[in-house]
């Protein structure tokens, strides 16, 4: 698939080096239709072979079933690509890409590496080359005992000063949640409830935290959206829609692997980025594929909510 450079703006604190839009997304911004990106960390280190290959098309499917244009985000050779050719895919998912977060960006590019980009360096990305939206499975968040760790993900000071609505649904339960919602509000980031009034917790529904807004539409979250950054706030918004109720983990199985998951990364000496993906494959290899059947779905019901939210803002953005 043809790609396309597009300098990146000044202000989007990105690397010296020029983002490369494939030719269908970019002449989707160019004509103001709707774009949603999506991160590759989600396939190259969230997902197992030869499961994540199989979500990277089903993602980008249920963009387009919508009605939009998916731009699958990753830095390969050095260069930052937003809207990957299936043969990009394939090198996402074929295992040896580094996690890329923001402060990893230049370091890659500079590098030459091939590395697969977080919520926060998607986000970046994104902004850069005009796409407003953003789905994925789970935000990142304050890990639990951060007050001695200080291990916090750079997603939350990301949405403070990047322009993009992700689609998520909300946090992984392994993470400190209460804490992660104070830091979304310490940096100004709306945290909206898609048809709930509960903050989801990834796995299951309900996290047991509530959030401050629900809307009850894409109509209505685009018109959120709109107003927000109409408003000059430079933070991102998050949307947080909850797992379909007949995907939703077994509450027992969640708290046992849980459970076993934390004592196995404090065993094993885990720490910082490494935390979450090796907390992934304990709950996908004990539970029997049911976390991985989970994940799959409220991700593709993130992808599908997003291609909504972006339709709508397209419909309601008058032509230049």
């Amino acid at each position: 698939m043809p790609h396309v450079p597009v300098p990146v703006s000044p202000h989007a604190r990105l690397p010296p080096a020029p983002t490369v839009m494939s030719e269908e997304v970019a002449a989707a911004v160019a004509a103001g239709r709707p774009v949603v990106a999506l991160e590759s960390t989600l396939l190259a280190h969230g997902l197992p072979r030869p499961h994540n290959r199989a979500a990277a098309d089903d993602l980008e499917a249920a963009v387009r079933d919508q009605g939009a244009v998916p731009a699958t985000v990753a830095v390969l050779d050095g260069v930052p690509r937003v809207g990957l050719s299936p043969a990009e895919l394939d090198r996402v998912c074929g295992g040896g890409l580094v996690k890329l977060s923001v402060r990893d960006l230049g370091v890659a590019v500079g590098l030459g590496r091939d590395g697969a980009t977080t919520v926060a360096a998607t986000a970046a990305l994104a902004q850069a080359v005009g796409v407003p939206l953003f789905a994925t499975g789970g935000l990142g968040g304050v890990h639990r005992g951060a007050r001695d760790s200080w291990d916090v993900s750079a997603d939350l000071a990301a949405l403070a000063v990047t322009g993009v609505l992700v689609v998520c649904s909300g946090v992984k339960s392994i993470l400190d949640v209460p804490a992660t919602l104070e830091v979304l509000e310490t940096g100004s980031v709306p945290v909206l409830g898609y048809r709930t009034d509960a903050f989801p917790g990834f796995y299951r529904r309900d996290s047991g935290h509530p959030v401050p807004w629900r809307v009850e539409s894409p109509v209505e979250a685009a018109a959120v959206w709109r107003a927000h950054r109409s408003l000059g706030s430079p933070a991102g918004m998050v949307l947080a829609q909850p797992v379909p109720a007949a995907d939703e983990l077994d509450a027992g199985v969640h708290d046992r692997l849980l459970d076993e998951g934390m004592a196995l990364v404090a065993r094993r000496g885990i720490t910082g980025k490494d935390v979450t993906p090796a907390l992934l494959e304990h709950f996908h290899a004990g539970s029997g594929g049911a976390s991985l059947r989970t994940n799959l779905a409220l991700v593709r019901a993130n992808a599908e909510l997003a291609a909504q939210v972006a339709v709508a803002l397209a419909d309601a953005t008058p032509p230049s």
